[in-house]
């Protein structure tokens, strides 16, 4: 099985989200980057230095946190953290001050002389954030950082994780399958899918606005279905629309092409006639789901053709064995007829 099939990216500085769904190879990246797990064929650097001869060198410089808890339930986070930063190189009492100071930083101070078995997942997964960071590393890989969380919890995480890179200037790598935490968090973004690359660039050109324009009514006695209503009097007036209501970040909505400001002023006129409520009107931004829905539509096709040719191999070996088996038995009937 082909875990990474001809994945080429570069990363820079500044908070990376590696995106994909669970399988599509996050992980394994992350294991060859380190030095862990050999690639089978292809080259990677990280920090400057290759992974396959240098795999030792790049893991002083850089931080990793797993995506499996792997942490012993006996101790405080204070040891835990401390032997970390020791086996990381650093001095006794330099450990000790630097866990002390990532223990304040990730939110566990009050709490780091607690045994880790009694902590909630939360908790668990700041004590992991930790010892990353303790060494003071150049470059830190968080695996899924927020699986696990309730949605305060990922706030939370996703907060950390941004100040990182702005309070201490420390590059991130972070894998998710969830895509709005990385649109929200991250500076640049590459995607996977089935081990290939989709797409790699920064956040901004993925959330870039369009000239789609999302708008979403409220509902009245008189028009029950305002979306509807107010669909039909656009079209009155030639305005073709879209139902938006499968769109990511859309309720129901309707998607029209924004023509400059009349296209905003008409919508606004039509509203009013038809006595509606206005939720919002806003400009669509591209969503980094979109990525994978494209690739999907593009590859349907391709997909097709593919079962229709193993089909057509299969019918072709039928056919040989068929006439294979014919000749057999001809033969046969021969040979028994000159006996």
């Amino acid at each position: 099985m082909t875990a990474l099939d001809r994945l080429s990216v570069d990363v820079g500085p500044g908070v990376t989200g590696l995106v994909g769904a669970n399988g599509a190879g996050k992980s394994t990246l992350i294991k060859i980057l380190l030095g862990l797990s050999p690639a089978t064929e292809g080259r990677a650097e990280v920090l400057g230095l290759d992974v396959a001869t240098e795999g030792a060198a790049i893991r002083e410089r850089v931080g990793y946190m797993p995506e499996h808890d792997c942490l012993p339930p006996d101790v405080s986070a204070t040891e835990f953290v401390v032997h970390m930063a020791r086996m990381s190189g650093l001095p006794p009492t330099a450990a000790r001050e630097r866990t002390a100071d990532t223990l304040r930083h990730v939110g566990l101070y009050e709490e780091r002389y607690r045994p880790i078995g009694g902590y909630s997942t939360g908790m668990k997964q700041r004590v992991k954030l930790a010892q990353a960071l303790v060494h003071d590393p150049r470059l830190v890989f968080l695996d899924e950082p927020t699986n696990g969380l309730d949605p305060v919890g990922r706030d939370e995480m996703l907060g950390l994780i941004r100040r990182i890179h702005t309070d201490f200037g420390i590059s991130v790598l972070v894998t998710s399958h969830l895509l709005g935490e990385l649109e929200r968090t991250c500076d640049h973004v590459v995607v996977i899918d089935g081990g290939k690359l989709l797409r790699s660039s920064s956040t901004t050109d993925f959330t870039q606005t369009t000239t789609t324009l999302a708008v979403e009514v409220t509902d009245t006695d008189e028009h029950p279905d305002g979306t509807r209503a107010m669909r039909d009097a656009l079209h009155a007036r030639g305005v073709r629309t879209e139902d938006g209501s499968g769109l990511p970040g859309a309720g129901h909505v309707l998607l029209l092409t924004a023509q400059g400001e009349e296209t905003y002023d008409l919508v606004r006129d039509v509203i009013a006639d038809l006595g509606l409520g206005l939720v919002r009107m806003e400009q669509r931004r591209h969503h980094i789901s979109e990525v994978f829905r494209d690739h999907d539509e593009r590859s349907a096709p391709q997909d097709d053709q593919d079962d229709q040719d193993e089909q057509d191999d299969r019918d072709a070996r039928d056919a040989r064995d068929g006439d294979g088996g014919q000749r057999d038995g001809e033969r046969k009937e021969a040979v028994g007829h000159d006996g």
